[in-house]
């Protein structure tokens, strides 16, 4: 039996890659509070995600997409005491993540404290990488979203 937010329900729910109607592959989660194993499963089921939409040629796409990946899932996980939902998109138009949470306090990009090397940079990271990055309210809670096109929308496809 799967322990905490990757029970056998979750792990039904993301197997195979569903297809939402316009052809794109879709990862959806439901992230457990406060449990960070949830992290390197979400990043192993991107993986997977991408792998299958013909995405592994665009590593650094791939790298990218993992890393902001985690960061929104542990800020959701660390900064709230509820559940978390992460859903990941793929489509013609590029990779869209988002992660909502059942807290309305809206997340806020800081300065990293120099003594602490391990925490204050997830927003940072994700407004530096993300094509575009943003946080949408819910009725109960928020959405925080990046997408990456890793060259999808555009005309080349080389790399």
């Amino acid at each position: 039996m799967a322990v905490g937010a990757f029970s056998a329900e979750a792990a039904e729910e993301a197997a195979g890659g569903a297809t939402d109607k316009a052809g794109a592959g879709q990862l959806r989660r439901r992230l457990g509070r406060a449990d960070l194993r949830a992290v390197p499963e979400t990043r192993r089921a991107l993986r997977d995600l991408l792998r299958q939409w013909g995405l592994p040629g665009r590593a650094e796409m791939a790298e990218i997409a993992e890393l902001l990946t985690s960061e929104l899932v542990t800020n959701a996980l660390v900064h709230t005491d509820h559940d978390a939902v992460l859903t990941a998109t793929v489509s013609p138009r590029g990779l869209h993540v988002e992660v909502r949470d059942f807290v309305g306090r809206r997340p806020t990009p800081r300065k990293p404290n120099a003594e602490d090397a391990t925490h204050g940079r997830g927003l940072l990271l994700v407004q530096s990488l993300a094509d575009a990055w943003g946080v949408r309210a819910h009725g109960v809670g928020k959405a925080v979203w990046f997408d990456l096109d890793g060259g999808l929308s555009g005309a080349s496809a080389a790399g």
